[in-house]
């Protein structure tokens, strides 16, 4: 009798299919390829550095990212329960506290990486981590905030991950100019995150969730989204003109002008046509990141 009682009070472990699906794979795509811009922008060849490189790939996309995706999976359980019920935790695939461990797990392990990575690797780590469990669990709650929501998402995504990729390759804390630059995709990322706001404005508002879209309006937030995309971007291109890398700067800008030609289509109706617009306009702003980032490699090195 007493075995029997344990068996049914036991939390069976998760499939791995279903921890997979909690640490959502088809999310590590932008921080990955910011880490790889990251690895361009300092100007080091890969030679011996392919040990650090792998790390870091693994660190910016499932030990950081999904990490970051279980936390908020798990915070976030009853409000799935009832929009996504059959999300891993509210469906029961992964039962008990199960997220909360595998969340812990990602990240001890995280950290363990990242320290056998380097300092500067590990600082850029320890605050995406401390991002991640800000966004999503409470006191903080970021993600309840439409301006340190996308900001502490924008930071992670872009510029931690940045980051990380041109420190693992340099060992050092990347030069001045990458950091400039970083820090203004960074920024610019907010928008980007702004737009992805949209496709919930009635949940938000329901939940409590102060997105921009539910504070300002759809059609002012889609605006101040371009705006504060856009503005970097410009910056950008003048300071690669100004240090010598005038064919790059040609580049960012033919990009940025792209975007801005897609834009009013997304104006006109942001809720409809955020979508398209992260397959068209979001597509040419990283396609501009990596081309600053080809010319920072040059830059880095002086």
């Amino acid at each position: 009798m007493a075995t029997s009682g344990i068996s049914k009070l036991a939390t069976p472990v998760p499939a791995p299919r279903d921890v997979l699906e909690l640490l959502k794979p088809v999310t590590w795509f932008p921080p990955i390829w910011a880490f790889m811009c990251g690895v361009v922008s300092s100007g080091v060849p890969l030679a011996d550095r392919w040990p650090f490189l792998i790390a870091g790939v693994l660190l910016t996309g499932p030990l950081v990212c999904g990490t970051s995706q279980a936390v908020n999976d798990w915070f976030d359980r009853h409000v799935d329960a009832i929009n996504q019920p059959d999300r891993p935790i509210p469906s029961g695939r992964i039962a008990g506290r199960w997220g909360l461990w595998i969340a812990m797990i990602g990240t001890a392990l995280s950290a363990l990486v990242a320290y056998a990575t380097g300092p500067w690797v590990l600082a850029a780590t320890i605050l995406g981590l401390i991002c991640a469990w800000g966004y999503s669990a409470p006191p903080f709650r970021f993600k309840v905030s439409g301006i340190w929501g996308p900001a502490v998402v924008a930071l992670t995504y872009e510029g931690l991950t940045w980051f990380t990729g041109a420190s693992v390759m340099a060992g050092a804390l990347p030069a001045p100019h990458v950091l400039i630059v970083l820090a203004l995709y960074s920024f610019g990322a907010h928008g980007i995150m702004t737009l992805n706001d949209f496709k919930a404005v009635e949940g938000d508002r329901a939940t409590g969730l102060r997105s921009l879209p539910v504070v300002l309006g759809v059609g002012p937030a889609a605006r101040v989204a371009c705006v504060v995309m856009a503005l970097p971007q410009v910056t950008v291109v003048g300071l690669l003109a100004h240090w010598g890398h005038r064919l790059d700067a040609a580049l960012v800008a033919a990009l940025l002008i792209g975007q801005l030609a897609l834009m009013p289509r997304l104006l006109r109706d942001p809720r409809a046509n955020t979508p398209w617009y992260n397959a068209t306009g979001t597509t040419l702003y990283v396609l501009g990141m990596l081309a600053a980032a080809f010319g920072l490699g040059g830059v880095s090195g002086l």
